[in-house]
């Protein structure tokens, strides 16, 4: 009994000992017992303790619960705003216009609302008032208004921009519903914004409103390539990424700013660099996004393939590679990779994020007077079939150039029934197996590459715009500019302008194929002018395959150098394959190029009129040789056709020149 004392014992409870059912008590018989182990009172005293605390470790408060214990505390909660006293100064009546992104269309109604008399903050444009509004439903008290921020424009700007940039925001938090569908770490979500107009004030002023958050505002990436190193999270990163490649290359969201992952005034690039305000630098955007940004995790587990970059490029990255290993956001492996939007969806897309232009249809202000009102938006989407080319990037369009399968793997689609008016039925079959095949619109040069091969048909290559070429064309400029020069050195990196330059030229861009093959031949060229290789035998050939790159591309001036190339023989100095069969291919697109192009007629205003490259084939099939029958027929009726194009460019000498050796071609004939 003595060491009974040093216990501290506590008694139980005749409900504890008596409980029915016990997995401690035996009712079969008078001897206590602990999981059929015979056990002393203290020993079932220690059980009922355990128990008592494996319990409270297991117990799990269930969602619903959780939510209403969220709610119930928010309810309860100090008003931030309790000290600046708005529930003191007048009620005024504001016109509110919401935007339905979907429908394309805005809602107007009547608030009542209290807002501060000065701003409490400011930004780069806008300054910010706290403002309370009236509850629409439920208890019409001033007690029960909820927070808001109304921003304006420090500087007088045209009303239609309040309205733009609402679809702007609204646009982009339908692209954050569509990156929390692919199950991310961490969901994202934009402020739901809309305009209001104080109908009763001098000149009825806008201001855009938006929800308080409480909480710490960070600025994670901007329009022009910066990223916050000291707040680096990889959401926001993954996020912008995430748009450009779901997109296929149409737009990407940037400027991502906010309150954890809820973000306001973000900012959307077009690959036209159309529409959605002066803050859209298309691919110039695009292109200073990418030279700062790491593939992170969360890109990995997406599906997302990393941008190239230039060796020292990536050195340069070392330091958010560190800083990423930091972060602690941890990715499940539930996460679903992103697919490229099918058919159906790109036309959608197109539709639904509008090609929109500043014309006086597609900008009209709401009316007071209406209650529901569009914006007499162009359907300018395009068949989403159709190939890019410049005319119907210049409007805006942004048809992505894709073959059934977008990855080219082959997912087959069934062909969809057509209405009576031609469009496309909303359904398309599509394979569930080749649809997980599907991979998305790449990042990553080597992959657009051989989607432009699958998309060749009968050998002939695929030459069309390039989003991600034009962007890797902007970052060598970027270089040669001198943006990316640190402050201890004064030249640019060449390495990384050349690298960039060479990848837009793989994926067909035009310019670039051109300037590649001027730097390889020793040409003259506007871009990347200090750059230079050996004049050897090598490089000479690579500067030779540049330039017919760019000639199947459709360069005109590329065509003649080929043409000539074949045509003498030599090229620059050096020994080239002469073949008058292969410069009279090159000559004869050169002049139908010039022929296609809106008029027709520059002879007198360009490098190597038509009628001079006419003249010269007409001379070929005189002569005949080198892999060329000889043909005086068509070489008179070439001379004929040199006369009159000579005579559109008022060179009428050089005309009875032509239509003499005509005639002497023709007299040879009979002879």
């Amino acid at each position: 009994m003595e060491d009974l004392d040093n216990f501290d014992v506590h008694p139980l409870s005749l409900s504890e000992i008596l409980k029915k059912n016990s997995d401690y008590l035996n009712e079969e018989n008078d001897s206590i017992k602990f999981k059929g182990k015979i056990s002393n009172i203290f020993s079932l005293s220690m059980g009922l303790k355990r128990q008592s605390k494996n319990k409270l470790k297991k117990t799990v408060t269930p969602p619903l619960l959780q939510w209403k214990l969220a709610a119930e505390k928010a309810l309860h909660m100090d008003d931030p705003w309790a000290i600046f006293h708005l529930d003191e100064l007048e009620t005024e009546t504001a016109k509110r216009y919401r935007y339905n992104a979907l429908n394309q269309d805005w809602l107007e109604d009547v608030i009542k609302v209290k807002i501060a008399k000065e701003p409490f903050g400011h930004g780069a444009m806008r300054q910010c008032y706290r403002l309370k509004k009236l509850p629409t439903f439920g208890h019409h008290s001033w007690e029960n208004a909820a927070n808001f921020v109304a921003k304006c424009y420090m500087e007088n700007v045209n009303r239609d921009i309040y309205f733009e940039d609402v679809k702007l925001q609204m646009d982009a938090k339908l692209w954050g519903e569509e990156y929390n569908r692919h199950n991310p770490p961490k969901k994202v979500d934009i402020f739901q914004m809309c305009v209001i107009e104080f109908v009763d004030r001098p000149g009825k002023p806008l201001y855009h409103l938006e929800r308080y958050i409480d909480g710490k505002y960070i600025k994670y990436n901007s329009n022009s390539g910066y990223i916050s190193c000291e707040n680096l999270r990889l959401t926001p990163q993954a996020f912008s990424h995430f748009t450009f490649e779901r997109s296929g290359h149409q737009l990407m969201v940037v400027d991502i700013q906010g309150v954890g992952d809820l973000y306001t005034d973000p900012q959307i690039h077009t690959a036209s660099g159309r529409n959605y305000g002066d803050g859209n630098l298309g691919v110039k955007g695009m292109a200073l996004f990418f030279h700062s940004h790491l593939c992170n995790k969360i890109c990995e587990s997406l599906g997302l393939t990393p941008f190239d970059l230039a060796p020292t490029e990536l050195s340069e990255h070392n330091r958010i590679a560190q800083l990423q290993k930091s972060c602690t956001t941890v990715v499940r492996g539930k996460e679903e990779l992103c697919l490229s939007p099918s058919e159906y969806e790109r036309s959608h897309l197109i539709e639904m994020f509008r090609t929109r232009t500043y014309s006086s249809n597609s900008i009209t202000p709401p009316s007071s007077e209406s209650k529901n009102f569009n914006r007499n938006l162009s359907n300018d989407s395009g068949n989403p079939n159709s190939p890019f080319d410049m005319e119907s990037l210049e409007n805006g369009k942004f048809p992505i150039v894709l073959n059934e399968d977008d990855s080219g793997i082959g997912s087959h689609r069934k062909e969809s029934s057509c209405h009576e008016n031609g469009s496309t039925s909303d359904y398309i079959d599509v394979d569930f197996k080749e649809l997980v095949m599907r991979k998305s619109r790449p990042s990553c040069v080597h992959h657009e590459m051989q989607l432009r091969r699958d998309l060749s048909t009968n050998g002939k290559r695929c030459f069309e715009y390039s989003v991600l070429g034009q962007i890797h064309l902007e970052l060598s400029k970027y270089h040669a500019l001198g943006r990316f020069i640190p402050e201890d050195e004064e030249l640019y990196d060449h390495e990384a302008a050349l690298y960039h330059l060479e990848h837009a030229a793989n994926c067909g861009n035009i310019e670039a194929l051109v300037t590649m093959a001027h730097i390889y031949l020793q040409l003259p060229h506007n871009l990347l002018t200090e750059i230079s290789v050996p004049n050897n035998k090598e490089d000479f050939e690579k500067g030779m395959n540049w330039m017919k790159e760019a000639a199947c591309a459709g360069d005109r001036s590329a065509m003649i150098y080929l043409a000539r190339a074949f045509d003498i023989g030599t090229f620059n100095g050096m020994e080239w394959k002469l073949s008058w069969k292969e410069a009279i291919n090159w000559y004869e697109k050169a002049v139908t190029m010039e022929e296609d192009d809106e008029g027709g007629h520059y002879d007198d205003c360009i490098h190597d009129p038509r009628y001079l490259l006419i003249a010269r084939q007409a001379e070929m099939y005189r002569v005949g040789g080198h892999g060329l029958e000889r043909d005086l027929q068509k070489s008179g009726e070439l001379y004929s056709f040199a006369a009159e194009c000579a005579t559109e460019a008022m060179k009428g000498k050089l005309a009875n020149k032509y239509y003499m050796l005509a005639e002497e071609v023709w007299s040879e004939m009979e002879e």
